[in-house]
């Protein structure tokens, strides 16, 4: 194998990345993929949804698609946030053409400057479809990392054509779980070239806290029990349905405290409708709004709680039940996406079906009454550490790059 195709250079292509105005966008892309850049060399486009008008939509929504810098350099690394066209809510057919065309030159002199042998783009669509057009006009191979959003925009009339596209046009697919995989086969796509690279956790970051100087730091009970969550402030991750079932927890827990860090994301903004439901439900003593938190911060965060809880709607694998679990914690969630195959024993925590609010309030109830075993849970967050993931990545990605030099 020549000394290209062994240390191919990689573009990384992934407009939810980290930036200084989201710096906790896309950390699960950068996670792994700065990762794999320990081995190989890559370079981060970050294309960014751009309108004339948006400065406006901001006078109305504060966070509404704040602008990133146009380069900066995260840990060595480049990254570029490069514009693209894209209507607010409308016309969304379009957004995986005109990222493409909007990120062409950008991507071809890199690929000049020997930058490029390989695109590395995360999500189907727009990235992934956008990425597929990238190769064919340049002729490099293309891995699409699937993360959870495929499943929905299957649903969507205006998006299955260009999504099937992108999975039936890409060198190789790569899904965070089976369940997203199945959903790129039902697409259409080949089976043979998609296989599944579930995320890790950095068993180095995510350690537990002793639990009362974890409390002691957020003014927390020591024999208080406690709940949390991790995530954006939106719809999806489904916060809006823990909160309502607290009432009833605090008749046989009356010290509880439920734990939310989050903040806006790119899918929004639902702090003010949260508040409301708490202030409504006489929950002020008993709910903390923590914002979001900087990644290295989360154990010790983590480590204040008992249980972690998610009542997501949809989730690819979410790298946050593995970093709750390396803090010992056990997790409860819905039965979407790929969190059956994370919290896939019952000494790591319930799966319930989504949108059973009565079998997510019993699940809390045992969770918060049963004795885990802790140890338990963080050895098996252990087998699930970044190594092994990266080590198949690495080999895929070297594939397609001697796979491209044998056609040539």
């Amino acid at each position: 194998m020549s000394a290209q195709a062994q240390r191919p250079a990689l573009l990384v292509y992934s407009s939810l990345f980290p930036s200084p105005v989201q710096p906790n966008a896309g950390v699960f892309v950068r996670e792994r993929m700065f990762r794999v850049g320990a081995h190989l060399p890559i370079v981060v486009v970050a294309p960014t949804p751009w309108f004339p008008f948006q400065s406006v939509l901001r006078m109305f929504r504060p966070h509404f698609r704040p602008m990133p810098p146009a380069h900066q350099q995260q840990d060595g690394v480049d990254v570029w946030y490069p514009r693209y066209f894209s209507i607010p809510g409308v016309f969304k057919q379009w957004d995986g053409l005109f990222m493409a065309l909007s990120t062409y030159a950008m991507v071809k002199r890199l690929h000049q400057a020997g930058r490029v042998d390989i695109i590395d783009a995360h999500f189907a669509y727009p990235d992934g479809y956008a990425a597929t057009l990238l190769g064919r006009w340049l002729k490099v191979p293309v891995a699409i990392t699937l993360r959870g959003t495929e499943a929905r925009h299957a649903r969507t009339p205006a998006l299955v054509g260009p999504l099937k596209k992108a999975l039936q046009g890409a060198t190789r697919l790569i899904a965070v779980s089976a369940e997203l995989r199945r959903v790129a086969v039902q697409l259409g796509a080949d089976p043979a070239r998609a296989l599944v690279v579930g995320n890790g956790v950095d068993i180095s970051k995510f350690q537990p806290h002793p639990k009362d100087e974890a409390r002691a730091k957020l003014g927390i009970a020591p024999k208080a029990r406690v709940l949390i969550s991790v995530g954006g402030l939106v719809e999806r991750k489904g916060l809006h349905r823990v909160i309502p079932l607290l009432p009833e927890l605090l008749k046989t827990y009356p010290d509880l405290v439920y734990l939310i860090v989050g903040g806006a994301s790119a899918e929004g903004d639902n702090r003010a409708e949260l508040e409301k439901m708490v202030a409504d439900l006489g929950l002020g003593a008993h709910v903390r709004f923590l914002g979001p938190k900087p990644h290295e911060e989360l154990a010790a965060v983590l480590s204040a709680a008992d249980v972690f809880v998610l009542a997501t709607r949809a989730e690819g694998w979410a790298n946050v039940f593995l970093e709750a679990m390396a803090c010992g914690l056990p997790v409860v969630t819905t039965d979407v996406g790929g969190n059956r195959e994370v919290v896939c024993r019952p000494e790591l925590g319930e799966v319930v079906p989504f949108g059973d609010a009565q079998a997510l309030g019993k699940a809390l109830q045992a969770a918060l009454r049963a004795q885990w075993n802790a140890e338990c849970i963080r050895q098996y967050a252990q087998e699930n550490a970044w190594p092994h993931r990266v080590q198949v990545l690495l080999d895929v990605l070297r594939s397609m790059a001697a796979d491209k030099q044998r056609v040539n």
